[in-house]
C-alpha cells in the first residue's frame, strides 16, 4: 500500500512560536540553537526548567520539564512505584526518572506530520507539563523527603480543593 507524500515545506519553526509564548508569559528563555529552546518558569512549588527540541526528521516537538528535586538512591524503588502510579492516570505525557543523575522530569512530544503547529497546540503542550508538575510535586516530595509510600503520597495529593480560603 503506497502512502501519499505531499511536497510540503514547513513555513515556520515551532521554536519561534514557543519563543513568542514565553515572551507573552514573561518566562525567561534562551535559544541555544535553531531547534532548541530552554524556558525557566516559576511555579507554586518549584521553578521548572523546560527544554524544547524540534526534530525535523521526525517532525516532532519534544518537551522535557525538570525541577530541582534529586532522588536519593535509598528512595529510588518507591519513586519508581509512584511514577508508575501517576503515569497510569495521565492522558498526556509521562514522568521519567533519569537514575544516573537522580533527576525527575515530565516529558511529552507533539507530532506534527507535515502540519504547521498552532499557538493552541504549543500552549497546550507547555501547560500540560506545568499542570502535571504542579499537581504531583507534593507526592514526589512526600516520597523523597517524608519517606512516605507511593500510595500514601499519591493519596495525599489527589483531593480537589473547592473554593478559596
Amino acid at each position: 500500500m503506497a502512502t501519499a507524500e505531499p511536497n510540503f515545506d514547513r513555513i515556520s519553526n515551532p521554536m519561534d512560536m514557543i519563543e513568542k509564548i514565553a515572551s507573552i508569559n514573561d518566562w525567561a528563555f534562551e535559544r541555544s540553537a535553531e531547534d532548541e529552546l530552554t524556558l525557566n518558569v516559576a511555579g507554586t512549588w518549584s521553578d521548572y526548567h523546560i527544554s524544547l527540541n524540534w526534530r525535523d526528521d521526525l517532525e516532532a516537538l519534544h518537551l522535557a520539564c525538570a525541577f530541582d528535586m534529586k532522588v536519593p538512591d535509598a528512595r529510588l524503588s518507591e519513586m519508581y512505584r509512584l511514577i508508575a502510579n501517576i503515569n497510569e492516570q495521565l492522558w498526556l505525557g509521562h514522568f521519567d526518572l533519569w537514575a544516573n543523575e537522580g533527576l525527575l522530569m515530565y516529558r511529552h512530544g507533539l507530532m506534527l506530520n507535515g502540519a504547521e503547529p498552532t499557538v493552541q497546540q504549543c500552549e497546550a503542550l507547555l501547560y500540560a507539563a506545568l499542570e502535571g508538575c504542579e499537581r504531583y510535586y507534593q507526592a514526589f516530595k512526600y516520597v523523597i523527603w517524608a519517606g512516605k509510600s507511593a500510595p500514601d503520597a499519591l493519596a495525599s495529593t489527589m483531593f480537589e480543593t473547592q473554593g478559596r480560603a
